[in-house]
């Protein structure tokens, strides 16, 4: 079993502070050397247009692009280097897992990826611009790969395919978007109906409503339906489909048969994170391994995240660090069965390797 972690990043400021802050935290940092090996052997397929990925931002969350600038301050970039990092916009994405499930007032959601593209950052960020306050786990350091902001709206996204992919938003960034700027499950469902989708992804959205939207989203269209569970494949937009759909399936069919016995968060918790419950993921080398659980109870305004399976919950109000107390940790650790380095605490986290 490989020991890893996650930093707790808090910041209360504005967006282009906030942006330099990390900026001078990944300065010189594995994550940010293994990514330049990692570009070296992986090259991107896709275009930066500077004007055209600043405009596409600042239609959605303009302060986004302020904190992008306070990147470029910290790291002494050019502006294409930080886009091409860190803006989230047109770039490739590979197969991936993850499953989702909703039930009465919780939001439950296994991350599913490769441990070379996992950066360790759990960011707690209250803005005083522009926007609304998020807690959740990051991704190309802007993103959320999933999340609650301080409405109670919470998000999480699946993988569907990479076909035929066009020029928009890669999942990570939609989903900060979704949160910075959305504070119902109808603005986020109404923002992914306009928003440019680079890939083929499922969005679940869910708030203080109880009502859970699971959003089907591709470049070519979009279709909304309501359900509890979500896994790897489309229900409505099944021409958008891979092929090979039997796992996911599976995961569904376990989730779907354990639903209705779960008498609270933390049972439908334990469901997602207990390895030998057919839900969890192993599958590491083949970018389909869980590597994180989050749990998000927006009546409570309480965020949960475990690293790797088998594990306690760690536990956050993100209601008392929005009234001012902050997380007393600074750090989440667990564990995971693969020996293959992650990108932020391991030398060699590259595809030549």
């Amino acid at each position: 079993m490989k020991q890893i972690y996650s930093e707790i990043i808090q910041f209360r400021g504005n967006h282009y502070n906030f942006g330099y802050m990390q900026g001078e935290k990944l300065k010189d940092s594995l994550t940010v050397k293994n990514r330049e090996r990692q570009w070296k052997v992986r090259k991107p397929r896709f275009m930066v247009d500077i004007d055209e990925v600043k405009s596409a931002i600042c239609t959605f969350a303009p302060g986004i692009l302020d904190e992008l600038l306070g990147y470029q301050e910290a790291l002494k970039w050019p502006i294409e280097k930080v886009l091409q990092e860190f803006g989230g916009y047109r770039v490739e994405y590979v197969k991936s897992g993850c499953s989702i499930l909703t039930g009465d007032h919780f939001l439950i959601r296994n991350y599913d990826y490769h441990p070379k593209t996992y950066e360790g950052r759990y960011i707690v960020y209250q803005p005083t611009d522009q926007g609304y306050a998020i807690i959740g786990p990051s991704q190309r350091g802007t993103g959320r790969m999933d999340g609650m902001n301080e409405k109670g709206l919470a998000m999480g996204y699946n993988f569907m395919n990479r076909k035929q992919p066009g020029d928009g938003f890669i999942c990570c960034m939609i989903g900060r978007l979704i949160l910075e700027s959305c504070a119902t499950v109808m603005e986020a469902v109404e923002m992914l109906k306009e928003i440019p989708h680079r890939h083929s992804f499922t969005y679940v959205v869910y708030d203080r409503s109880g009502e859970t939207y699971i959003v089907e989203t591709s470049p070519r269209l979009v279709q909304v339906r309501q359900a509890n569970a979500c896994t790897n494949h489309f229900e409505m937009m099944k021409d958008e489909n891979r092929h090979h759909l039997v796992d996911s399936k599976r995961r569904l069919d376990v989730i779907e048969s354990e639903r209705s016995g779960l008498v609270n968060a933390y049972d439908a918790f334990r469901l997602m994170n207990d390895r030998n419950r057919g839900v969890f993921s192993d599958l590491y080398s083949s970018w389909a391994g869980t590597i994180h659980t989050s749990a998000y109870l927006p009546r409570e305004l309480e965020a949960w995240i475990a690293l790797g399976g088998d594990q306690e919950p760690v536990k956050f109000s993100f209601s008392e660090w929005l009234a001012g107390k902050d997380l007393e940790l600074d750090q989440i650790t667990g564990e995971v069965d693969t020996d293959i380095p992650f990108v932020h605490m391991d030398e060699g986290a590259h595809w030549s390797r």
